[in-house]
């Protein structure tokens, strides 16, 4: 299974990805908003998109479906829960389908939050090294989670975040569908100012592009991204400074800190 990420370099910041089979050279398109750009790509590389698959409803992910399967005939597949509402959907998939195209193996994880109708892909082994493979689509991104406020709900983001996400091994690769890396590291940086490797993973990026932002772990995220880091005592004693009636539990100070982002 190879991997070609491109960014599309527009005000939301997507990025759009092809997963091939480097032996039937066959591909999916995941969320191919630019869809003469993934044509492009797929015809540069050699690939035949023979599936589009994608995450969730919103227009910048579906926007380019159209043109990409008039040329090339594939079929789109959503959650079952998106199927009225992105158009031609061919399969509704659910939690623990698996997707399968040459050696491509997808697992579907189910990951509302964002929206109700919210899939997450799963390559348990389809990295470099036998690495698990995480397309995150908009519910988790590098630094941080994404929102609740076009159709989603906070509760529910934390209970996808506890369920699906935290028992992934720190190896997995992480594929989210925008870059907002920056941005989130310099958020993160106001909740937790005492954590170096925030601080480091800014220097580090700080003179990237879009698509030269390097593909990070769960174990990477787990030491900056303070929507993985409820139980540190500086996120925890800060919140509670600004919401005096905080409750304890992990739930709330998730949906504190996706409060806090809301408006930053």
């Amino acid at each position: 299974m190879i991997v070609l990420r491109r960014y599309m370099n527009n005000n939301l910041r997507n990025f759009n990805y092809l997963i091939g089979c480097e032996k039937t050279r066959q591909a999916i398109a995941v969320d191919p908003l630019g869809a003469d750009e993934m044509l492009a790509l797929a015809e540069a590389q050699g690939y035949e998109i023979k599936l589009i698959l994608n995450t969730h409803e919103h227009h910048d992910h579906i926007d380019g479906n159209p043109v990409v399967q008039q040329a090339t005939g594939a079929p789109v597949w959503a959650h079952q829960n998106a199927a009225e509402r992105i158009p031609n959907v061919a399969r509704g998939l659910v939690a623990g389908d698996l997707v399968e195209l040459g050696t491509i193996r997808l697992k579907v994880l189910f990951t509302p939050g964002h929206t109700m109708a919210h899939l997450c892909l799963l390559s348990e082994n389809g990295g470099p090294n036998g690495e698990p493979v995480l397309f995150s689509g908009d519910t988790l991104f590098n630094a941080c989670a994404g929102n609740c406020r076009n159709g989603g709900d906070p509760d529910t983001m934390y209970d996808t975040f506890v369920s699906q996400f935290q028992p992934l091994p720190d190896e997995t690769l992480m594929h989210p569908g925008h870059d907002y890396m920056k941005n989130n590291l310099n958020f993160a940086l106001t909740r937790e100012p005492g954590n170096e490797m925030i601080q480091y993973w800014i220097d580090q990026v700080s003179a990237f592009d879009a698509d030269e932002m390097p593909v990070m772990t769960l174990g990477q995220e787990r030491t900056y991204n303070s929507f993985l880091r409820l139980n540190q005592p500086e996120i925890r004693e800060k919140l509670q400074q600004e919401f005096p009636q905080l409750g304890q539990a992990d739930r709330d100070v998730f949906k504190a800190l996706r409060s806090l982002r809301d408006q930053w």
